[in-house]
């Protein structure tokens, strides 16, 4: 299945690009929807269920559209994974997309872990630092830890950089044991 969704991704990203179309507003669009259409048994019903029309099915999804704002190219995207029967699988696509779309701007997500809470300047210039070591935009998710002493430790995927003080000392530990 996950095959599936990567392809619905990759196409919703091509017609977010090839329409010029805002990716953020796009993703909220379509999360919109997933919430919509996860929150009422009607609506999954009549989208779902394949004795109902298409042109009922598409009706439906243009009310909906209207309410919560898609763009037509969202709009158009929903209905042809309803009319693929793949409404399923919107949350997985939908999570398949953002991935998609991060990788495509160059953003990655970071871990970082303080031993004490950080300004908004403090933030900004090491995310900017770890920026650099991904090689585009960071998407920061902070956490404390005293035991860290001072010092950072950033996880970015499986890579994890330790400029903790702790960290530090458990490398002299280490290399005065090897000595």
């Amino acid at each position: 299945m996950a095959v599936i969704t990567l392809r619905y991704a990759h196409a919703f990203e091509q017609v977010v690009v090839s329409g010029k179309l805002d990716g953020a507003a796009a993703l909220q669009q379509l999360r919109d929807f997933a919430g919509t259409f996860a929150g009422s048994a009607d609506l999954r019903e009549v989208l779902m269920d394949p004795s109902v029309p298409k042109e009922q099915k598409l009706k439906v999804l243009d009310a909906i559209g209207v309410k919560i704002g898609m763009y037509p190219q969202v709009r158009n995207f929903v209905a042809v994974i309803t009319e693929h029967d793949r409404l399923h699988e919107l949350d997985e696509i939908i999570n398949e997309y953002a991935q998609v779309a991060d990788v495509d701007a160059g953003i990655s997500d970071a871990e970082i872990t303080t031993a004490l809470a950080l300004n908004d300047d403090d933030r900004a210039q090491l995310e900017e630092q770890v920026g650099k070591l991904a090689g585009g935009k960071v998407r920061a998710v902070y956490t404390q830890d005293a035991g860290l002493l001072g010092g950072v430790i950033v996880k970015m995927g499986s890579t994890v950089y330790d400029g903790s003080v702790r960290g530090q000392l458990e490398q002299m530990k280490q290399r005065l044991i090897n000595a």
